[in-house]
């Protein structure tokens, strides 16, 4: 039985249950770790994680645990993702999180991580520690001789929710036709296939494979997409979730950040449809705002400073009103309700 969900991703059988909560947009996505042993040459994880050794809690930078619960609040999270990097090559610091999250949250709040280490002994300190589902990604050099590795055993002795997670190379079909029909006999959970994404980071590495991404609108490789419906022929036993990157962006992340913008959103800030935030923007340093405000009679709450930005804000709608008047440049100004505030779209008014 296939079961489809928006922009063309689909699943048989169940998801699994990181993936509901994912779909949800209710995951904090917790990098522990840029670090990873794997270098696979597709891994999109941009330049600023990249081989680093930082932590990030969605787009936040992480300096402390607090701002790892404080970005759960924010978006509301019945759920944390846990990746890379890889989190087993920081395996105290991965275990000190699930703890935390789960004294601070309980122990409904669902707990999945991404690891491509195959080490039993580090699989069962994170099922000590609380970790409710493991995502293995094998390297892809062992996926025409998975049965030649240790996988098979792994898989039998892990007792939490299993799976496998990879992405649809089409040049690796032959690979990963072998890997999925050997792996199905391993009682595994579920397994979730990934369209090949472009990023900056492995932008030149798929190049040379020949890809393009399929449209001008999208970031996602030609022929992913297409190899994923091919591989429902093989009527694999285990279930299979197939994630397109669409979904990624206009499901899974445009939730979250609608979940985000409720609880960041200043008085004067308008949250669109999207979950971004439409905002006024006065380009003049702090002492003006207090002359603005008086001249306009704008009350307290509708207009403010940022430190970060060194601008003044307000209502859009009052900016509108109030922009022909000021000797300073003036914006409507959308941004995300995210840690990194990254702007969509900036409108000039005077």
């Amino acid at each position: 039985m296939l079961y489809k969900m928006e922009k063309n991703s689909f699943y048989t059988k169940r998801l699994a249950e990181g993936c509901k909560v994912c779909q949800r947009g209710a995951k904090l996505v917790l990098l522990v770790t840029g670090l990873c042993r794997a270098k696979c040459f597709y891994c999109p994880l941009s330049e600023k994680k990249k081989g680093k050794d930082v932590i990030y809690a969605d787009e936040m930078l992480v300096k402390s645990k607090e701002d790892i619960l404080k970005e759960a609040e924010l978006i509301e999270a019945e759920g944390t993702g846990i990746t890379g990097g890889d989190p087993l090559i920081v395996l105290d610091r991965t275990i000190e999180f699930i703890k935390m999250l789960k004294e601070n949250f309980g122990d409904g709040h669902h707990i999945h991580l991404y690891t491509a280490t195959l080490n039993y002994k580090k699989v069962k300190k994170l099922e000590e520690a609380g970790l409710d589902e493991i995502r293995f990604h094998p390297p892809v050099a062992t996926w025409n001789k998975i049965e030649k590795t240790n996988f098979k055993e792994l898989i039998k002795k892990i007792e939490i929710d299993k799976g496998v997670e990879i992405p649809l190379i089409p040049h690796l079909k032959e690979e990963t036709i072998h890997f999925l029909k050997e792996i199905d006999s391993y009682g595994l959970d579920f397994i979730n296939l990934n369209e090949l994404e472009f990023s900056i980071t492995n932008l030149e590495a798929l190049d040379k494979f020949g890809y393009v991404a399929k449209s001008d609108e999208s970031s996602a490789a030609k022929g992913s997409e297409e190899m994923a419906y091919e591989l429902l022929e093989l009527d694999l036993n285990t279930p299979i979730h197939y994630c397109s990157s669409a979904f990624k962006d206009a499901v899974q992340l445009r939730k979250r950040i609608e979940r985000r913008a409720r609880n960041v959103a200043k008085l004067y800030e308008v949250i669109t449809e999207d979950g971004t935030l439409l905002k006024g923007i006065i380009m003049a340093d702090k002492q003006q705002m207090e002359k603005i405000k008086e001249e306009f009679e704008i009350d307290d709450e509708l207009i403010s400073w940022d430190e970060e930005k060194k601008r003044i804000e307000t209502s859009p709608f009052i900016l509108e009103e109030i922009a022909k008047y000021l000797p300073f440049k003036c914006y409507i100004v959308e941004e995300y309700p995210t840690a990194d505030r990254l702007e969509v779209e900036v409108i000039p008014l005077n």
